[in-house]
């Protein structure tokens, strides 16, 4: 669990727009469970593994930042669930909506970087590119590969498995790479088969790791050239934390990644937040101020 002052991590108007906001974004990916706590000026944020209930991880995941920030359910206004779980989410403790991940990144990806235009969401179970309006955040076109596993970070898990490697050391060794090998086959089961073959063939854990990661890269950028992409790109989701696939799809597309104050893997959750913080005033209004 950790604790960062709005002000911090947003642009300062858009901080002050939440600043006496007391909502809840949960994002319930795959493989990981983000959230983020909007209460006093601050945001509460962290994460852990995706259990088999979304419910039961998101509840518990809400419960520690709650208490990190010294409330109980009673104090949240309004809770927005995204992500491959939000479906199964079922709070009765206080108004729940649910919004989709291509919606709650686009907005989570405008309060990080403001001048963010498009986004590279590569996540445990499929792919995306997002292009929004820089003036609001809202989603303006996005193409999305879910029907492969190739170019996902369950792909890229399988790959360090054959590899024999943890997943955090994947991209490390990408990066080391001097002659990433050229991976060919657009199929999960034959990019496997190809790998398993570089690696009897006596090919460096490190170049076959950076193949891997520009294989995956070009996929991206195919999705890119569907939807069109501005010069500033920021990278979530789960996989954005490997350098080496930050390298390889920087070099591939040619365009810097752009930098945010906080980890790009919470977009998701974060733009939940900001939903909800939205509803939330909407449904104070409803009731003339009351609530």
């Amino acid at each position: 669990m950790a604790v960062a002052e709005l002000k911090d991590v947003f642009d300062e108007d858009l901080a002050l727009k939440h600043r006496d906001s007391a909502v809840v974004g949960l994002d319930i990916g795959s493989r990981g469970t983000k959230a983020v706590v909007f209460y006093g000026g601050r945001l509460y944020y962290g994460v852990t593994v995706s259990g088999i209930s979304s419910q039961e991880t998101g509840e518990s995941l809400i419960n520690e930042l709650l208490a990190e920030a010294g409330i109980g359910w009673e104090s949240v206004e309004y809770l927005v669930g995204t992500g491959y779980g939000r479906v199964a989410l079922e709070f009765t403790q206080v108004p729940v909506k649910v919004v989709t991940e291509i919606s709650c990144h686009g907005m989570g990806a405008h309060y990080l970087n403001r001048d963010v235009r498009t986004i590279i969401d590569i996540g445990g179970q499929d792919s995306k590119a997002i292009k929004i309006d820089a003036d609001n955040g809202k989603v303006v076109d996005f193409i999305m590969n879910d029907k492969c596993a190739a170019g996902t970070g369950r792909f890229l898990e399988k790959v360090a498995q054959i590899l024999e490697l943890e997943l955090d050391e994947l991209g490390e060794y990408a990066v080391r790479s001097k002659r990433p090998c050229d991976i060919s086959s657009q199929c999960v089961v034959f990019a496997e088969s190809e790998v398993i073959s570089l690696k009897a063939k006596g090919y460096s854990k490190e170049d076959i790791a950076a193949g891997i990661h520009f294989a995956t890269a070009r996929r991206v950028k195919n999705l890119l050239k569907r939807t069109g992409f501005e010069d500033t790109l920021l990278f979530t989701g789960g996989v954005s934390n490997n350098q080496g696939m930050v390298k390889a799809l920087e070099e591939t597309i040619g365009k810097t990644i752009g930098d945010t104050r906080l980890d790009a893997m919470y977009a998701g959750a974060i733009g939940a937040a900001v939903f909800a913080a939205e509803y939330a005033r909407e449904l104070t209004e409803s009731y003339g101020g009351q609530l």
